[in-house]
């Protein structure tokens, strides 16, 4: 199944963060763009045990990945 988890605060990226370890496509989309580039840089933005080891396994699987909500939907959007 392919998700796309929108926020990637502490619920959204933690439910992301485990749909894909159940072996789901998912992308993490946020609007802020400092917490995609923390997220493609391998780190966990928020405090949750474990959470970054599950993160790697699941982006080098393949089954996780992050982007911002403008190419999410890939529209050319102004974002308030």
């Amino acid at each position: 199944m392919k998700i796309a988890m929108i926020g990637t605060g502490y619920v959204g990226l933690v439910s992301g963060v485990c749909f894909s370890d159940f072996d789901h496509e998912v992308v993490c989309v946020d609007k802020n763009p400092a917490k995609i580039e923390v997220l493609e840089g391998g780190r966990v933005p928020i405090y949750e045990p474990g959470l970054d080891e599950l993160m790697v396994n699941n982006v080098e699987g393949g089954r996780l990945s992050s982007t911002n909500f403008k190419s999410a939907i890939g529209l050319d959007i102004q974002l308030r």
